[in-house]
């Protein structure tokens, strides 16, 4: 059964990371707001789902946000890449920035609003 509640904010955390990432992707890559909005459009529901999915709960917190922070930076460098052709370095550099900018500015908002 779904959780409704766990949906419910899985779709707040999903719009957040959209508003942070799509601009830094968009504008720093000169890629279009699909392909944008495609880097965590794929990697984000994973991360949600998978590794901070509630039967995870007795895995210490801190272990699996690093591990669910590399996994969406690589694979949206990979899919940058790969799919676009951006240069390594280059879809590295700005899948990490746009991650770093979407972790920190939700962990932000959360203490300070309660959201997402």
């Amino acid at each position: 059964m779904i959780d409704v509640e766990f949906l419910r904010a899985w779709v707040w955390a999903f719009v957040f990371t959209q508003v942070v990432e799509i601009p830094i992707y968009a504008y720093a890559l000169r890629v279009s707001l699909p392909i944008a909005f495609g880097a965590s459009a794929l990697t984000h529901p994973i991360v949600w789902f998978g590794f901070f999915h509630p039967i995870f709960d007795d895995v210490p917190y801190w272990p699996r946000v690093i591990a669910a922070e590399h996994f969406a930076w690589l694979a949206e460098a990979a899919y940058l890449h790969f799919g676009f052709k951006i240069k390594p370095a280059r879809a590295l550099l700005w899948a990490l920035i746009a991650n770093a900018a979407s972790v920190l500015l939700g962990f932000a908002s959360r203490a300070w609003l309660g959201l997402p």
